[in-house]
């Protein structure tokens, strides 16, 4: 018995591993009906894994790219859809995946002391970059602004639906966001943001075989609804990634609002 249990606690925290296409930290982001969202997301994998891992090939100088298209069904709620790629050293440009997100948020005139929403993702993915090739992730959004500081917080709780890692349950994989200013009004936004992963609930595992990272970087306004977000993402463990480049290109088009 103690050896299954070893053994079971063993697989939940090699299954802790940061999601390759999507390193975003969600805001409260409303859209109006005939208001849409465009974003790209490119994640270079610097420092990665050397060794393939069960079906999941090595991350290391992987390049992952993801197309988000979101818009607007009523002014609290939106639907997004994304479209998954990636490029592995050796073979090239390969299709990753696809994922579905509908994004519901608390009305401002409820009163509540933070901006408040929801998105759920249910993503379907090739088991060479995600080992569960179908699994849900549920994103509540906390947004608060204290003058010219914006505070965000994801308590994001993921599970596998269909792949190897089905029977880990729920895991828990906060994500924060501090940024200083206001995009609206300034060009540069400096931010920092932070990522993690700390495996199966209510077990979580030890510090040392959790993933957590630290993203210093700067959302840029290249045009009045075009936004470029980059930043370098440092390990703090042992577990990888340990080394990645984001950018993140948000296009706002459509219905919009002077």
């Amino acid at each position: 018995m103690k050896l299954l249990t070893f053994l079971l606690g063993a697989m939940a925290i090699s299954a802790c591993a940061q999601d390759p296409f999507e390193i975003h930290v969600y805001e409260y982001e409303t859209l109006k009906p005939g208001q849409f969202t465009l974003e790209q997301h490119l994640n270079y994998w610097a420092i990665g894994s050397k060794e393939s891992d069960g079906t999941l090939a090595p991350t290391n100088d992987q390049l992952h790219m993801t197309y988000e298209l979101t818009g607007a069904i009523t002014d609290h709620i939106s639907l997004g859809f994304m479209q998954l790629n990636a490029v592995l050293p050796g073979q090239g440009f390969e299709y990753a995946g696809w994922r579905v997100l509908p994004h519901f948020y608390a009305p401002e005139s409820w009163g509540w002391p933070v901006e408040a929403g929801l998105v759920v993702e249910f993503s379907f993915a090739r088991p060479q970059f995600i080992a569960d090739t179908a699994h849900v992730e549920v994103r509540p959004i906390l947004q608060r602004r204290i003058k010219d500081v914006e505070l965000v917080f994801n308590p994001v709780f993921a599970r596998g639906l269909r792949g190897t890692e089905v029977s880990e349950g729920w895991t828990f994989e906060p994500a924060a966001r501090v940024a200083y200013g206001d995009s609206e009004k300034q060009r540069f936004v400096p931010y920092l943001e932070w990522y993690s992963e700390l495996g199966s609930v209510p077990d979580l595992a030890p510090l040392s075989r959790q993933v957590h990272q630290l993203f210093p970087g700067v959302d840029i306004k290249l045009a009045r609804h075009l936004t470029w977000s980059i930043a370098p993402g440092v390990g703090l463990t042992p577990m990888e990634p340990r080394l990645v480049f984001k950018s993140h290109l948000e296009f706002e088009f459509g219905r919009v609002d002077n």
